[in-house]
């Protein structure tokens, strides 16, 4: 049969991942005549890589069609497998159920035991992964292993493999899933997999790293990913999620202009592939950033931009509230998330938001609840991250009881770990309460050398808010009063040392009961405490009644 030189080109293109190369190629071949089925694979691939979804569809169902009148059904079965996958991926789930349904026909008319039957165990695999069954993804995927085993089919076993891994870290074998998640990982980055699979496999392997807070693997995993994005800058389909791990990493490390930058390119990079969900993700990235800086009318854009695309912008959202002083809103907001969310690695993620929102609007209890469920969460997972997340958290919570003493030795680890994670504004955070520690305790020397290195960490970050805030913490320190009340509201403080309610101090000092909530408020701002008994705690230890 002769080969056009298109055709030639083309498949030399796909062989180079020279993804628009190839597109361009093949499709002009095709319109000269119609390819045959494995070339309409390669313009099928190519459609993917450059972020063509309904291209790639199109060409997919006639390679599909052109296997089965070729008699090869198992390689229909495949095409009309990765259809499936293809609306599935859309949300558009009937389509992909119909498809599902023709490639088990097609896999069920060729021999008895070929390959493309383990590819169909997949979308089970997925369905019990919506709901949340675990066992079920760990059966299933077990069973399309060791039909990938049989056939030596890297893709396959890849697919299941990793998604048994996951299961694995969901049922609390945290190990048992990493190492198979390493295991994928090897052939990932061995160049072992084809194009599709890797990019797949690639992001959402990183993405379980980074919802069960395996910091150090999910920037070893994609640093690694960015190399491969690097060798194809055609390539659209999965540059869109790259980027955005990478704009957390940075974020975490404190580069964040570069981060922002990187979910700004994602917008720009896959504005034609329509995947609203990683445009959402990138969109609320930018919005922590703005947030972190004080930039309040962007972070709120970007925030409400992320949620028009289907992205949940929370915890961002309610802390934001409570940097602008709505105090009442960030409390509803953060429980309503929290209750509309039964998956533990979901609620770990809102769990400290809710802590610091608590404690500002202080309700110790609900403080105290959200720590101990956090504290549970971290249990068995071996994560530095969460470690730290729970140390600080423990410390907040017992500083804000009045313990300085407990709460200086779990915030001095917490920077430790906060450290080690190379997160600055995490530590800089975390040395600010060991300040108000230190403060508590009578010793102003090593709590005005504290809030000096945050505000410096702040300060090289651009972060405003808590410069501010420093600011305000350093003059009472550098002024040599450990409270910088005034003489009225330590009037207000020797009144509730004494149990005195609201409205009986606003009836002893002639103040209304609005005036006494503003000077309480006051007081737990500069004393660095949530609670009246705390508040009270201090005054005692101060010697100020």
């Amino acid at each position: 049969m002769i080969v056009s030189r298109a055709v030639r080109q083309g498949r030399d293109a796909i062989a180079h991942c020279a993804w628009a190369g190839a597109f361009r190629a093949l499709a002009k071949a095709d319109r000269q005549h119609p390819l045959g089925p494995q070339d309409l694979e390669h313009l099928a691939l190519a459609a993917y890589m450059l972020g063509h979804p309904d291209d790639h569809l199109e060409y997919l169902k006639r390679a599909h069609r052109a296997y089965q009148n070729a008699g090869d059904m198992p390689r229909a079965a495949r095409c009309a497998f990765w259809a499936g996958i293809n609306f599935a991926t859309r949300g558009q789930v009937s389509h992909a159920a119909g498809w599902f349904g023709r490639a088990q026909r097609f896999a069920d008319r060729g021999p008895r035991d070929n390959v493309e039957h383990g590819y169909l165990l997949l979308p089970a695999l997925l369905e019990c992964a919506g709901e949340r069954n675990w066992k079920g993804v760990a059966a299933v995927a077990r069973k399309a292993e060791r039909i990938a085993e049989r056939h030596d089919d890297a893709d396959l076993f890849a697919l299941a493999a990793h998604e048994r891994g996951n299961a694995m870290v969901r049922l609390g074998r945290v190990e048992e899933g990493l190492r198979l998640w390493d295991e994928v990982m090897v052939s990932v980055t061995a160049g072992e997999l084809s194009p599709v699979v890797t990019g797949l496999v690639y992001c959402s392997v990183i993405a379980y790293c980074q919802d069960v807070f395996q910091v150090g693997r999910a920037q070893e995993w994609t640093q690694a990913l960015t190399g491969w994005c690097e060798q194809q800058p055609e390539m659209v389909a999965h540059v869109g999620q790259c980027l955005i791990h990478r704009s957390e990493i940075l974020h975490l490390r404190g580069q964040w202009s570069a981060a922002l930058t990187e979910a700004r390119r994602v917008i720009t990079r896959i504005a034609q592939s329509k995947n609203s969900p990683v445009t959402g993700h990138a969109l609320y990235r930018e919005g922590e950033v703005y947030r972190l800086q004080g930039r309040f009318d962007r972070a709120e854009n970007a925030y409400r931009e992320a949620a028009r695309f289907g992205y949940e912008p929370q915890p961002g959202l309610a802390l934001l509230r409570l940097a602008q002083g709505k105090t009442t809103t960030a409390v509803s907001t953060i429980r309503r998330a929290l209750a509309e969310s039964n998956d533990s690695v979901r609620r770990a993620r809102l769990l400290p938001a809710c802590l610091e929102i608590c404690l500002a609007n202080r309700d110790l209890e609900q403080a105290q609840q959200a720590c101990d469920e956090l504290e549970d969460s971290a249990k068995g997972r071996n994560s530095g991250l969460l470690n730290a997340l729970v140390a600080e958290s423990r410390g907040a919570l017992e500083l804000a009881q009045g313990k300085p003493h407990v709460a200086l030795e779990r915030l001095r680890h917490a920077h430790d770990e906060w450290r080690q994670l190379e997160a600055p504004y995490e530590a800089a955070r975390v040395r600010v309460q060991i300040a108000q520690a230190c403060q508590m305790l009578g010793d102003n020397e090593a709590a005005a050398l504290e809030l000096n290195a945050a505000r410096s960490s702040f300060s090289h970050l651009r972060a405003r808010p808590d410069v501010a805030r420093v600011d305000r913490l350093a003059r009472r320190v550098v002024s040599g009063t450990e409270h910088g009340l005034t003489r009225r509201e330590l009037e207000v403080l020797r009144h509730v040392a004494a149990g005195r309610s609201n409205k009986t101090i606003a009836g002893e000092l002639a103040l209304s009961h609005r005036t006494v909530d503003r000077h309480l408020s006051n007081i737990f701002d500069k004393l660095g405490v949530s609670s009246r008994s705390a508040a009270t705690a201090f005054a005692y230890r101060s010697r100020l009644v």
